[in-house]
């Protein structure tokens, strides 16, 4: 049966549009732009999944290119962590640019924009052109150096430039329009002085660092970008990002572009990705991690990249999440649960069966002679052709403490003294007889017989019974530590909480337990094995406990196994 062919996205169509009445060529390029001032998060692989995909659906490129024009918050450390986790994610660019590769274009630019009266130096604090600059009602006024002479403008940017003037003293403007209604054309800033800080790639080589609106829009066109993708809050920009691109294209600066003087980008826009019981926003990822209140940029309760993939998120379900949030021009909150449903989806028919007790207790089967025997088990029941494992069985095991009741009803159909049979899970079936409690009354030992005629796989073993439970040999098993991780923050929406976002952080969004597991657990207690610069996560479910991954603080002494997402799945589709 065919399936039916998943319909266009907005942006696809657009894209599909131009190509059928020839724009660029029939060229398609894009490209990712991320400043690097901090670890990717899941928002940004909406973007990513969308810049590079529609490279890749209608034979086009899509660079990376980083935003670094504010040294103030860059580093290298974040340009390698973004190229990693697009690797990770599955995606390749076509080349690698930086804002800063066309530094000195900008500025000459920015000299010209000074010559023909359309720029100026401006002296007036931040806060003074905050307020002069209107309101969306009410149009601007004018600042006091808006019509300073242009020689005195070039002489006084290019002390900008020689870090003769300090930090925040002045600001290069473009004069276009103060009382236009939108308030990006009232002479938006151009050029900031930024002399504390050493830039990543070009050291002290420059003092002057233009802004996003100038730089972004002339970057896409010096690289030949045919489709600008952006998210919502960039829809007013788009007007001064056609106006900036239109000062220096066509027949005049042809030799800006090697694409004519026809060629023009063109943004377009879509929603962005919000979660709910997380936040989105860098600020307050970065407060999180410098204040403590998570483990890092990586702690597994982060939506970043790196911390969903410590998770043991696969890059397949991430990007199987997106493909199904799919893309809008409306703002929306999306629930969690569709995204803890489709790695579940993700990694159920993948993740290796393994039993754990959490809470264990000592069961001794009395009629057991003592001697160890082989227990072999599917990886994944009802899949052989997905492998087995060997499994020790002996007469004392650890089963879970909540599997047996000293005295029960009816309806409780595991371990009990009232002559019903449970099976051991891949093993034996067994009856309990008894127990011993210490002075306090807690139970230490459950007693059982087992039928030695009814192990699984055997003739004997097709016996039916009404419960299963699980169990690990007690002289082979391993400790394991088990953290379990819920939603970090306990209301939908912290950032539309007024106050202190962090008083909204959940106290039990981590629980660390040590488990009894089973000894085939023992093969992961390694590093991981790296496939092109990437670690390959090693994932399980623990029976009846959730999905697993390994986390990197394992040792060959000590396994830390990271819970991704429990069993119990109340997404409804």
């Amino acid at each position: 049966m065919e399936t039916e062919e998943k319909s266009l996205n907005f942006i696809e169509q657009i894209v599909e549009k131009d190509l059928q009445e020839g724009k660029n060529d029939g060229r398609i390029q894009t490209r990712f732009p991320p400043e690097p001032n901090g670890y990717l998060h899941i928002g940004h692989v909406k973007a990513i999944c969308m810049d590079f995909g529609i490279a890749e659906k209608y034979n086009g490129v899509c660079n990376l290119r980083f935003d670094d024009t504010n040294p103030v918050k860059e580093d290298t450390e974040y340009v390698d962590s973004i190229e990693h986790d697009i690797r990770w994610l599955g995606f390749h660019w076509g080349n690698i640019y930086y804002a800063s590769d066309y530094f000195e274009q900008l500025y000459n630019l920015a000299i010209r924009f000074i010559k023909e009266g359309k720029a100026y130096v401006d002296e007036q604090t931040a806060e003074q052109i905050a307020e002069q600059k209107g309101t969306p009602t009410e149009p601007g006024t004018a600042s006091p150096y808006r019509d300073r002479p242009i020689e005195e403008n070039l002489r006084l940017f290019q002390a900008m430039q020689n870090g003769e003037i300090e930090d925040g003293r002045m600001v290069l403007r473009a004069k276009i329009d103060m009382a236009n209604p939108n308030m990006h054309f009232r002479d938006p800033i151009m050029y900031r002085i930024i002399t504390t800080h050493p830039h990543h790639r070009t050291g002290r080589r420059w003092n002057v660092y233009p802004m996003y609106d100038f730089a972004h829009g002339q970057s896409d066109y010096f690289e030949g970008v045919t489709h600008s993708i952006c998210t919502l809050e960039f829809v007013v920009h788009r007007p001064l990002y056609d106006y900036f691109i239109d000062q220096f294209a066509g027949e005049n600066f042809a030799g800006l572009s090697p694409y004519g003087p026809e060629y023009r980008p063109h943004q377009y826009e879509f929603n962005r990705l919000n979660i709910t019981y997380t936040v989105m926003s860098k600020r307050k990822m970065l407060q999180l991690v410098k204040e403590g209140l998570v483990a890092g940029w990586d702690d597994p309760r982060m939506p970043t990249v790196c911390g969903l993939r410590r998770r043991g998120y696969t890059a397949q379900a991430i990007r199987d999440f997106i493909s199904k949030i799919g893309y809008t021009k409306v703002e929306g909150m999306i629930d969690l649960g569709l995204l803890e449903h489709t790695v579940r989806e993700n990694l159920k028919e993948t993740a290796p069966r393994v039993c754990a007790i959490f809470d264990p207790v000592k069961l001794v089967i009395t009629n057991h002679t003592g001697e160890s025997e082989t227990i072999v088990a599917e990886n994944i029941d009802g899949h052989p052709e997905l492998g087995t494992r060997q499994m020790t069985f002996s007469r004392e095991l650890y089963i879970e403490r909540g599997d047996f009741l000293e005295q029960a009803d009816k309806n409780f159909y595991r371990l009990s003294p009232n002559g019903r049979e449970v099976r051991l899970k891949s093993a034996y079936i067994i009856q309990a007889t008894g127990c011993e409690k210490d002075a306090d009354g807690r139970i230490t030992t459950v007693y059982a017989t087992y039928d030695p005629e009814s192990k699984s796989g055997t003739e004997g073993g097709n016996r039916k019974t009404k419960a299963t439970i699980n169990w690990v040999d007690c002289s082979t098993a391993i400790d394991v530590e088990a953290r379990l991780y819920d939603r970090l923050f306990k209301v939908e929406n912290p950032s539309a909480e007024e106050g202190d976002f962090r008083e909204l952080l959940n106290p039990d969004s981590l629980k660390v337990v040590t488990c009894k597991a089973e000894s085939s657990l023992r093969e992961v207690m390694h590093k991981p094995q790296v496939i092109d610069g990437i670690a390959q996560c090693k994932h399980f479910q623990l029976l009846k406990q959730g999905y697993f991954v390994v986390d990197p603080d394992t040792t060959d002494e000590h396994l830390v196994l990271n819970r991704t997402a429990s069993l119990k799945d109340n997404w409804q589709k």
